[in-house]
């Protein structure tokens, strides 16, 4: 790719897409969970179930769409496939968290989904719920766990992830149809993106 600016066709978006892998785990890292809150394995999720989730954490405030635009029996084949695990955050009885873990690849693991809602934010939990991700990928026989962010996702995600002991090791730039204009997200989504019409 030639360096300079490049044009986006109205009705796309552009993310600058980072990947990043993990190839032994850190030292260990508290994993104590708040009273009244914990992390909740979840066998074969309900389609419904899940987008509701995956909205609160990732749609409301950024742009998480990938999910939203498959069909249930697409979505089921990954979140019913014995090699994925789904775990929920609970605080009160009500999901707050996303956890995705994908051992589908038999050398890897991939942090597939990582978020909380608004309303559990700042208190910490991702620390506890990063430390229960590493510790469940390397009891495993991998070889890295891997994950990817990208500029439509918290600005938070990217420095957390280091932090928590991921390396960088590309990036890429992804260019979509804008999901606020075909319906899969409201428009008032992620105000931080401009919504730019053809």
């Amino acid at each position: 790719m030639e360096s300079g600016f490049h044009p986006i066709p109205p009705g796309k978006v552009a993310a600058i897409v980072t990947h990043l892998e993990m190839v032994a785990p850190p030292p260990a890292r508290d994993a104590t969970w708040p009273e009244g809150v914990t992390l909740r394995p979840v066998e074969r999720p309900n389609a419904d179930w899940y987008r509701d989730l995956f909205h609160r954490v990732g749609a409301q405030d950024w742009l998480w769409f990938s999910r939203l635009r498959m069909d249930d029996a697409a979505l089921a084949a990954i979140l019913h496939d014995p090699a994925v695990e789904v775990h929920a955050v609970e605080r009160a009885g009500r999901a707050e968290g996303l956890l995705e873990l994908d051992f589908r690849d038999d050398e890897s693991c991939e942090l597939a989904f990582f978020g909380l809602t608004p309303e559990v934010q700042g208190l910490g939990l991702g620390r506890a719920m990063m430390a229960t991700a590493i510790a469940r990928a390397f009891a495993k026989p991998i070889i890295r766990l891997h994950v990817h962010t990208c500029t439509f996702d918290s600005p938070v995600a990217l420095p957390f992830y280091i932090r928590s002991g991921f390396r960088p090791i590309r990036r890429e730039v992804e260019v979509v149809d804008d999901p606020r204009l075909d319906g899969t997200l409201p428009e008032e989504a992620a105000p931080h993106v401009p919504v730019i019409r053809g």
